[in-house]
Formats: C-alpha cells, sequence, structure tokens
C-alpha cells in the first residue's frame, strides 16, 4: 500500500541583527506560523550572523537558533531591516552570513531596508527590487546597477523578492504563503491575523502618499489648512497667494522649499486623500468625485491609476473585501 505524502518541510530563516526592525521581521513570521496551523510544514528559525543574541529596536535582546555558518538548509531566507542607518547596520559579518544563506535557500527575501544587504552583495544587480520609500533615493544612488522600483509594496524578481516596510512585509509573507499553497491557504491566515488580504505588489505604498514634509511656517500652514478645509473649492495658487498676502510667486517658493511640491500639486493632494477617506467610508465612486473637487468620476479615475496604478473602484473593492484581488495590469511578474 502507498503512503500519501505529506506537505514539504519548508524551513524559513530570519536573518536578524542588532538593532534589527522587530515590526520587519515578527509581522511575517507570524504569518508562517499561522500558515503552519493551516498547512503543516513551515518551520521559522531565527539566525543571527554569529549566533549569539541580538538586541532588537524596542530595545530587549532576543535568542537565536543558531549561526548562518551552522543553520543548514533553507526553502526561504528573510533579511529584515531596521531604522539605523544602512551604513552602520549594514556590516560585513551581516553580509558574510547573508551570503552564506543566499547558497542555501531556494527564494531569498528582503524586508524595508534589508535591501541594502543582497544589493551591497550583488545578487540584486540588473534585478527589479523595493524598499521603504524613505530609502528608496538612497538605494538607488548607492547601487545604479538595480531597478529599484520606489513605490511598490513588494516585487519579485526570479527567486528574489523584497518589499518595503513594517506592514508591507505582511503582505509579502502572504503573497510567499500563497505561492507556496493557495490563495484559499493565504486569506484563511490573512483573516486569522485580522489583515488585510495582500495588496497587489505593484500597487504604491499608500502610507507614501500621505508623507511629506510640514509646512515649517504659519504663513503656508494657514493656507495648507485652508485647501484642507474645502479641497474641492477651486483653488488656484492666485486665491491661495490672496489669502496669504503675498505673491504668487513667493507662495510658490516657500511651498516648494517647505512642502516640496508647488501649490497647485498640493491642492491635487489633498483632494485625493479626501477621495481615498471617501471611498473608505463606502462612497460611490461619483459622490467621491464630485465631494472631493475631482468633477467627475473619470479624473478621479485617472487620479487614482496614476498615483496608485489601480482604478478608485478596484482600491475599494480590495479595502472593504477579503476577497482575493488581482490587478492584471500590475501584478507581479
Amino acid at each position: 500500500m502507498s503512503s500519501i505524502p505529506g506537505p514539504p518541510h519548508r524551513r524559513i530563516g530570519f536573518l536578524v541583527f542588532d538593532g534589527v526592525k522587530m515590526l520587519d521581521f515578527a509581522g511575517p513570521a507570524e504569518v508562517f506560523v499561522e500558515a503552519g496551523h493551516s498547512v503543516p510544514g513551515y518551520e521559522v528559525v531565527l539566525i543571527s550572523p554569529d549566533g549569539e543574541s541580538v538586541q532588537t529596536s524596542i530595545g530587549g535582546r532576543m535568542e537565536v537558533g543558531g549561526a548562518a555558518t551552522d543553520a543548514g538548509r533553507f526553502d526561504t531566507v528573510v533579511i529584515p531591516g531596521s531604522e539605523l542607518p544602512p551604513a552602520r547596520f549594514v556590516t560585513d559579518r551581516l553580509l558574510a552570513a547573508a551570503f552564506t544563506l543566499s547558497t542555501r535557500t531556494r527564494r531569498l527575501a528582503s524586508i524595508c531596508s534589508g535591501a541594502f544587504v543582497p544589493a551591497e552583495l550583488g545578487l540584486l544587480d540588473g534585478r527589479r527590487a523595493t524598499t521603504h520609500w524613505k530609502f528608496a533615493r538612497e538605494l538607488a544612488h548607492r547601487y545604479p546597477a538595480v531597478d529599484v522600483q520606489a513605490d511598490a509594496i513588494f516585487v519579485r524578481d526570479g527567486n528574489l523578492y523584497s518589499s518595503a516596510g513594517v506592514a508591507a512585509g505582511i503582505d509579502l509573507g502572504l503573497a510567499l504563503v500563497e505561492e507556496d499553497h493557495g490563495p484559499d491557504v493565504a486569506r484563511r491566515v490573512a483573516q486569522s491575523l485580522v489583515v488585510y488580504m495582500q495588496r497587489a505588489g505593484g500597487q504604491s505604498q499608500f502610507s507614501a502618499s500621505l508623507s511629506g514634509p510640514a509646512p515649517r511656517s504659519a504663513l503656508v500652514r494657514g493656507v495648507t489648512d485652508l485647501i484642507w478645509a474645502d479641497p474641492a473649492y477651486p483653488h488656484t495658487v492666485q486665491t491661495l497667494a490672496a489669502h496669504a498676502r503675498i505673491s504668487p510667486r513667493h507662495l510658490t517658493r516657500l511651498f516648494r522649499t517647505e512642502l516640496e511640491r508647488s501649490p497647485a500639486d498640493y491642492v491635487v493632494f489633498a483632494r485625493f486623500c479626501t477621495a481615498r477617506d471617501l471611498l473608505h467610508a463606502g462612497h460611490s465612486v461619483t459622490e467621491t468625485a464630485i465631494a472631493a473637487g475631482f468633477g467627475n468620476s473619470e479624473s478621479l479615475r485617472r487620479a487614482f491609476v496614476a498615483r496608485l496604478g489601480i482604478s478608485p473602484r478596484k482600491y475599494q473593492q480590495r479595502f472593504r473585501s477579503t476577497e482575493p484581488f488581482v490587478d492584471e495590469d500590475r501584478a507581479v511578474s
């Protein structure tokens, strides 16, 4: 009588180090642990370069399962990031450990600024990769051979994976589970962890859309407050400058200095954020377009596609449902 083979044993290694960002590895690690309750076979292993305990970003020390050289083979190795500058945490010891593990794994993934490790090793040369938006410019500058996808949630290029920071690591973990066991298992994991089914990898880092410098002067703050009070109003640089009692040219100069965008760009930004919140609240696309100042649904659609790569309707569906979502135009290859 032939026996039915069980699921493959998949060792998932997380390479941690002093200064590692706790959520960068704890989030995706929990995805694999939770998946193991539905589909046996996952084993999560914490590794450090020398096998010694490491100090995490929240201050406490954490024990690991061993050193990279003694850790054996893995199905997947994940390199999380740090809030420390890459020049400080990407040490020779970490690079040596990462290189060793890269030769013993089927898949190699990085979270946030962890992408600087495979980039420094040359593993990302000629490949697409991403990182947290605040590190993207530095990654592209230091490693011009890497095709940095600065605004993607996560990227797969062959057997190399990379993601933006913190919660995006959970998205990547869910994508890897789905790759191993299909969307039903990944969806059960997402529901159990009370998170969204993973966002499309090519989708914009939504948090980056809400970031940027805050106004430094009372004058610019007064103008931005006016815009946020009624984004749908037909603001122009002339009306905003008149409110501030300065010339349009001077207002534009102040906005570019303090906010890194023109007054017109800031108005569009405020309207986009307002539209996003209205869609979250359940308003229709047409209602949202009018209330946020886009005028019609087609203008709103163009704004969402330009900024996020998906239509407002798809965006609303993605964030109101745990059903699988595939954006064919932006799917990870």
